[in-house]
């Protein structure tokens, strides 16, 4: 039963069952990418996501093999999530943008629950034992190497997995092992020709030639796995984003022909975790903010991050209201990192209102970051009104 062509048929059939979409088998030989990878750590172009560069993640990656012994097979898997352009029609600019992937549950909990049914669909198949793991974005594997390398697709400029019928909308799975399947031909025709539209339309430029991406630039990087401030220089380039950021999809032709508002409906929005209102978002309680993202993937940033990002989506609008929002936020907010941002917001909006507020915040502050903030606030009112 090992490695005949019915198991492997059997195991994309229950994957297709289960709401998988894309379904592809490879081996656990060392990925070719992994020299791009290597020089890219080099290079610090990721940040503060430390836990990349561990030398037990880099050797993983290296060699999937290392992430279960005896490993035979890796089953890739991928699942569609909503377009964009599916999201509620909200003509206010009091609406701050969250990336589709994450409108709904978080795919950590709804990915790894089906290849365990899949795993148990296995064992009652064969009768024999086997080992198995499940992983997705979330062990050290570069899973979309792995996913081309199935036939899922190939990387396109702005590092997504592109499927030459489906385009990118789609989060990956993977599921190692130690039974021997036959492995899918790899995908090797690059689709992305001479296109350069993800890398003009980025708004901080973090396209880099090479495929791959300056993370300390990138909007999802500096929205999510960004612990501390956000740079003074790149919080216009935000605009209203408040977790992660979809634009290099948006543009790609392959996902603007062929893209469908077909997806898994767990990932569809719900309680206006698609375009939240920013000056209710502000004001978010820690026990609110638990209540509303419980299961959903904004929990990753926390309240600290969310509300940071919330701060610079205001202070890159022009609404009266966002002034108000931001005014209650300085006076009330315990944590000093959203304080902060709110000082710096607070500042773009400009005008005599935020520099009383301002001015008064900085007589009581005692956080020398928020100080620092207030003070950068002030002097941009100042030399805005000259």
């Amino acid at each position: 039963m090992e490695g005949s062509p019915a198991l492997k048929e059997f195991i994309k059939a229950e994957a297709h069952r289960l709401g998988f979409d894309l379904v592809g088998i490879t081996d656990p030989s060392p990925p070719d990418s992994f020299p791009i990878y290597q020089k890219w750590l080099d290079r610090g172009l990721h940040g503060d996501m430390t836990y990349l560069s561990r030398p037990d993640a880099i050797a993983r990656r290296a060699n999937p093999s290392l992430i279960l012994p005896g490993v035979k097979s890796i089953v890739m898997v991928g699942i569609r999530y909503p377009r964009p352009e599916d999201a509620p029609v909200i003509e206010s600019e009091l609406h701050g943008k969250v990336a589709a992937y994450a409108w709904g549950e978080d795919y950590h909990n709804i990915i790894p629950a089906r290849l365990k049914t899949l795993v148990a669909a296995l064992q009652t198949r064969i009768d024999f034992p086997f080992e198995w793991k499940i992983l997705t974005d979330s062990g050290p594997v570069l899973e979309r190497d792995l996913a081309q390398r199935a036939g899922l697709g190939w990387i396109g400029k702005n590092t997504c997995l592109i499927h030459p019928r489906m385009g990118s909308y789609f989060l990956l799975g993977e599921l190692f092992l130690t039974l021997d399947l036959e492995p899918d031909s790899p995908f090797t025709t690059d689709h992305c020709g001479s296109c350069r539209r993800c890398i003009e339309a980025c708004p901080t430029h973090c396209i880099l030639p090479d495929r791959t991406l300056d993370a300390k630039r990138c909007i999802s990087y500096l929205t999510i796995e960004n612990k501390g401030g956000i740079p003074t220089d790149l919080r216009a380039t935000l605009d209203n984003w408040v977790f992660g950021c979809d634009i290099c999809q948006q543009v790609c032709p392959w996902n603007i022909r062929f893209a469908s508002s077909h997806h898994d409906p767990l990932f569809s929005p719900k309680d206006n975790t698609a375009r939240p209102h920013l000056t209710r978002e502000i004001l978010l309680s820690p026990t609110e903010f638990k209540q509303k993202f419980n299961q959903s993937p904004l929990q990753r940033v926390k309240r600290r991050g969310y509300l940071r990002n919330i701060a610079v989506a205001l202070g890159n609008s022009t609404s009266e209201q966002s002034l108000a929002a931001l005014l209650i936020c300085l006076k009330n907010e315990p944590e000093p990192l959203i304080r902060a941002h709110a000082a710096w917001a607070i500042g773009k909006n400009g005008g005599a209102r935020a520099r009383t507020a301002l001015q008064e915040a900085l007589q009581s502050e005692s956080d020398p970051d928020v100080i620092k903030e207030i003070r950068s606030a002030l002097q941009f009112i100042t030399n805005d009104q000259v």
